[in-house]
């Protein structure tokens, strides 16, 4: 599997009015000829179990016709290039989201947002490579925006803030599970457990590392390596910094609440 250190792949870098057809199944079908053998929705399946295996970068639509055995020239009557391709892979993997009704209050609704894009990463690291800042509005991505605002519906935020709130959250999800995708990564290339290879090294480290000249990082490092059985953990380290994100919400709705107490629109 290829590395996410570095974004290389651009979402909605196809032609936007094809994808947009795609995702929403107007692009006008031949009124003639014999019936389709494909779908979209089996290319674009066959297309993430690929991704998922080989990472993103090596994603042909070569390999996607031969996974599916025809012609990649075939192909292409369905799907007009791999730009738009990867559109459609996105909004298929965000389907596998909620989009249902909330459970609990704000908070443990925005927990579980954070929750659902970090294991959604984790189920397809190469995710993590897409840029996605002018994403083809497709309907799973659309249910999950308004499936997130509604975790902070209703609770004294205004609309622009309940943006803000709802990108502030995915966006500290997205960063979090680099780690953990990193971590799986290297264990998959190396065979070695993370507490294997640190193991293995530590009497080099021992030997070249000066306690006395940093004491500090000699004895927080051991009392968090002691802890978790390795550099990091990063899905404890996910939790920690969740709760501080949601704990700097909780002020923001608190302010809010204040203000709208002071003016009487309570």
């Amino acid at each position: 599997m290829e590395t996410v250190g570095v974004t290389s792949v651009y979402g909605g870098s196809g032609d936007p009015k094809r994808g947009m057809e795609l995702l929403w199944g107007t692009r006008e079908q031949p009124k003639r000829g014999p019936k389709p053998k494909l779908t979209v929705p089996h290319i674009a399946a066959v297309a993430v179990e690929l991704a998922d295996a080989e990472g993103i970068g090596s994603l042909s639509m070569r390999k996607v016709a031969a996974r599916l055995g025809v012609t990649a020239m075939s192909l292409y009557s369905y799907v007009p290039a791999k730009g738009e391709l990867i559109d459609v892979m996105i909004d298929t993997v965000l389907g596998e989201l909620p989009s249902g009704e909330h459970d609990g209050d704000w908070r443990a609704r925005l927990a579980a947002v954070a929750r659902q894009n970090w294991e959604l990463y984790r189920r397809h690291p190469w995710l993590m490579q897409l840029a996605t800042s002018r994403p083809v509005l497709g309907p799973n991505l659309i249910a999950r925006y308004d499936y997130e605002l509604r975790a902070v519906a209703d609770i004294g935020l205004s609309d622009v803030e309940m943006d803000l709130v709802v990108g502030l959250v995915a966006n500290y999800a997205h960063g979090a599970v680099r780690g953990a995708v990193e971590v799986a990564e290297g264990e998959q290339r190396t065979g070695k457990t993370d507490e294997d290879w640190w193991r293995e090294h530590e009497p080099l480290l021992a030997k070249v590392f000066d306690t006395d000249r940093y004491p500090v990082a000699a004895r927080v490092g051991v009392a968090a390596g002691t802890e978790y059985g390795a550099a990091i953990d990063p899905s404890r380290a996910f939790e920690f910094g969740l709760e501080r994100v949601l704990d700097g919400v909780a002020v923001l709705v608190e302010r809010q609440r204040g203000r709208a107490a002071d003016t009487g629109s309570l």
